[in-house]
């Protein structure tokens, strides 16, 4: 998009935009387009997922004896002690 000059702001909103961009450690200029986008009802969703790739050789390498005897193992570790919840 082309850029935009804003002159003769106000003081008082200067100040604002400097806090916001303080606060949420951004430039002025991102701080800017953020609280117009608030105001506008404007603002796009960006989903952000970090996808890790550092256990892919082991996803679906046991085999489902391997995967039961791991389960079983894991039995007493996921009882719930009823005492311990009183």
């Amino acid at each position: 998009m082309k850029a935009v000059t804003l002159r003769s702001l106000p003081p008082n909103v200067a100040a604002a935009i400097r806090k916001e961009a303080n606060r949420q450690g951004m430039s002025l200029n991102k701080a800017v387009i953020s609280l117009l986008e608030n105001r506008v009802g404007a603002r796009e969703k960006k989903i952000r997922q970090t996808r890790h790739h550092d256990l892919d050789d082991l996803a679906g390498s046991w085999s489902k004896r391997e995967a039961a005897e791991f389960d079983k193992s894991l039995a007493d570790q996921r009882t719930i002690d009823p005492d311990l919840w009183k």
